[in-house]
């Protein structure tokens, strides 16, 4: 048993070297070369080391560094990286999400919070029925309640808003109108995701879903999210004293960290993301000393953990899968990318935003990240969808992730208010002009 373990050990290590080797050089290539934000690099680079590329092809005495995994009863088995290496990429998107909570506008989020909440409803049942009529429309599924339209529809509403977060914060966008409304949506929207996949469950189980079991479990959803939250603000002026009692060397970066990891699982148990907990308690500590007492210890942590996940996630293409269903597979790509900028765009425009913050909503509601493949996992382990429909949620996923950090920059670049009315003259001003009412 203590030599497996070593081994697992060992191989771990040698592929987080891996990893963050590869991930800095595609993030300089990126950011150097080719102008475009650091994670894009680092999906790049996951893609070409990952099992499906070089990373599988066997090197002597070490052999392949990144064999592919097929096991079953891991709960992930269709992740094709180990358990271990796909749990530390995981706590890279809690500290990611942790370290956006901190970063974001408190005052900001909660003026948003409705505009978004209508945005994030749109960006769900639009990219569903697309996804769902389109899988009909090729002869894959023999009509709407079909299995397989309901699970292509459901992976269609998805959003990560880890990727997003990512280019947002490397951007200086983080804390504008645009950045906090997405945000705020791509939090919702997991909330409304759990919604989806229950209703969808339930009817292809066969039992029916009623209206008040929908009810339930959207209210629990929703009402842990705001009470981790509501709790979070209440005591955040407590937990900051506390925490800056403390006099060791690290000891805020520990404690600050201990805390996001424990809402994260909490968050988990209660059925949303992990990383809904961490950015809870992240934007509840955002107003506090201790964002900016943690800015340059987090940050390092952040340097060091958050590019693990963006390779691990380039590591999760599977070009042979995606083969077979190229035409499929890149309509509903396109339907994924429209589905999103038209279904939370046209909400934007209802609720305040001028075009080019549509637009930038929009786009920054396109990646689908992990958030989309976790579903189809789901749908693949329980055999309700085959691997051609698998190969077709990758494509999508990988488009889309890839897709919005090249488009979210230049929509930025241009320095115009994202708002309908008077010019912003800074965020206070432009949170007035959304809510219609002084400060």
């Amino acid at each position: 048993m203590e030599g497996s373990t070593t081994e697992i050990v060992t191989r771990l290590v040698l592929q987080l070297g891996a990893i963050l080797l590869a991930g800095k050089v595609g993030s300089e290539l990126s950011e150097r070369l080719f102008k475009q934000p650091g994670v894009l690099g680092e999906l790049v680079a996951g893609m070409v080391i990952g099992p499906f590329a070089l990373g599988g092809v066997p090197l002597p005495v070490i052999g392949a560094i990144f064999p592919p995994i097929s096991g079953t009863g891991t709960g992930v088995s269709y992740i094709p990286v180990t358990v271990p290496l796909y749990a530390v990429a995981q706590i890279g998107a809690v500290v990611l999400l942790f370290y956006a909570g901190l970063g974001t506008d408190f005052q900001q989020f909660f003026r948003f919070g409705g505009p978004a909440a209508i945005i994030a409803t749109g960006g769900v049942v639009v990219p569903f029925f697309l996804g769902n009529l389109a899988t009909v429309a090729f002869g894959l599924a023999s009509g709407p309640m079909d299995p397989k339209a309901l699970f292509v529809g459901t992976i269609m509403t998805a959003t990560s808003v880890g990727i997003s977060a990512r280019v947002l914060s490397d951007i200086g966008k983080l804390d504008t109108p645009e950045g906090v409304t997405i945000l705020a949506g791509a939090v919702i929207d997991d909330v409304l995701g759990i919604l989806v996949l229950t209703i969808v469950g339930g009817l292809v189980a066969g039992g029916g879903v009623s209206a008040a079991d929908v009810a339930l479990i959207g209210g629990k959803a929703l009402g842990f999210w705001l009470g981790l939250t509501a709790v979070g603000i209440l005591l955040s002026r407590y937990i900051s004293r506390l925490f800056l009692s403390f006099k060791s060397d690290g000891a805020i970066l520990g404690l600050s960290l201990a805390l996001a990891f424990f809402c994260s699982v909490i968050a988990q148990q209660a059925g949303l993301a992990m990383i809904v907990g961490a950015y809870s308690i992240g934007l509840a500590l955002s107003q506090t000393e201790i964002a900016e007492r943690l800015s340059e210890p987090l940050g390092s942590v952040y340097h060091a953990l958050v590019p693990v996940f963006f390779v691990v996630m380039g590591m999760l293409v599977n070009f042979q899968a995606m083969a077979p269903v190229l035409l499929f597979g890149g309509t509903i790509t396109i339907l994924a990318m429209a589905g999103k900028i038209l279904g939370c765009g046209l909400p934007a425009l209802a609720v305040g935003f001028n075009r080019a913050g549509a637009i930038r909503v929009g786009i920054g509601m396109l990646p689908r990240g992990e958030v989309a493949l976790i579903v189809a996992g789901v749908g693949l382990t329980t055999g309700l969808i085959q691997s051609n429909i698998f190969g077709v949620a990758i494509m999508m996923t990988i488009v889309t992730t890839l897709v919005a950090p090249v488009a979210l920059v230049p929509v930025f670049r241009r320095d115009i208010p994202g708002l309908r009315g008077r010019p912003e003259t800074g965020h206070a001003s432009a949170a007035t002009q959304l809510n219609g009412r002084p400060e």
